[in-house]
């Protein structure tokens, strides 16, 4: 059956992590998609401010800050899910008390309470800024999809057990996303296919972190790349190869698509 809409993750399914680029079948495959009416729908992590590596590609909608806002092709938010004040002021006591580096993505950009080597790092990895510096204080104020929180899986327990209305997910060793309890890719999809009216049967989703398990577990064909971690392959119904190995083109050919 050929899919309605297919959505994709960026960092490390369209964009490879070592060249920073989308390989030319992947760009040629959505413009193939996009000619035969398929929606073709963004889905990320990232913020939507972050979105600065899809090239000239053009995109159906956009799942970002892992489902807390979406927005369609044209920049309109059609759903949103915002930290609640409750959950920013316990973080806001949390790191006074025990500080980390945090980036909170907002209405108003994406900022961070403060910067260093493991931040930095992953800021290479996907080749984007380091976000300004604010006062945690202040961020709180904005309305606040979501926070990248730069601590270890036991702290990540700790905080989680702490505010009552969020979840995490964890897409990389050196830091976890929060964001509001029971949102993920997978809602994120569900905002997008009432949208566009198209059945959950007729769609594919492709992925490689942890937080794209839930999108690919709930689409009708979860394609995980080989790049993927153990847990994304696990979640998926298929797995094809990297990024780097053409893994896009090569599943969309194995399904009949293109």
């Amino acid at each position: 059956m050929i899919p309605q809409a297919i959505f994709f993750d960026i960092d490390g399914t369209l964009v490879s992590f070592k060249t920073h680029s989308i390989p030319i079948s992947a760009k040629t495959a959505i413009h193939r998609l996009k000619d035969k009416g398929i929606k073709v729908i963004i889905s990320t992590g990232r913020s939507f401010s972050e979105i600065d590596n899809l090239e000239d590609l053009e995109f159906d909608g956009y799942i970002t800050a892992n489902g807390t806002h979406c927005i369609d092709s044209k920049g309109e938010i059609i759903a949103q899910h915002l930290l609640s004040k409750e959950s920013l002021d316990k973080i806001a006591l949390y790191l006074e008390k025990n500080p980390f580096p945090c980036a909170f993505m907002t209405n108003k950009g994406s900022f961070i309470n403060f910067s260093d080597d493991q931040v930095l790092s992953m800021n290479q990895l996907v080749n984007i800024p380091t976000p300004p510096v604010k006062p945690v204080s202040e961020m709180i104020e904005y309305d606040v999809y979501q926070l990248s929180a730069f601590i270890d899986p036991e702290r990540e327990t700790e905080l989680i057990n702490m505010l009552v209305d969020c979840d995490s997910s964890r897409w990389h060793p050196a830091f976890t996303d929060i964001y509001v309890k029971n949102c993920s890719k997978a809602t994120g999809m569900d905002h997008f296919l009432t949208y566009f009216n198209i059945n959950l049967e007729h769609t594919m989703a492709f992925g490689d972190g942890g937080n794209d398990i839930s999108m690919l577990k709930h689409a009708a064909t979860g394609v995980a790349m080989g790049n993927g971690t153990e847990a994304v392959k696990a979640a998926a119904d298929y797995v094809t190869d990297s990024v780097d190995e053409n893994g896009i083109v090569h599943a969309l050919n194995y399904f009949k698509i293109l």
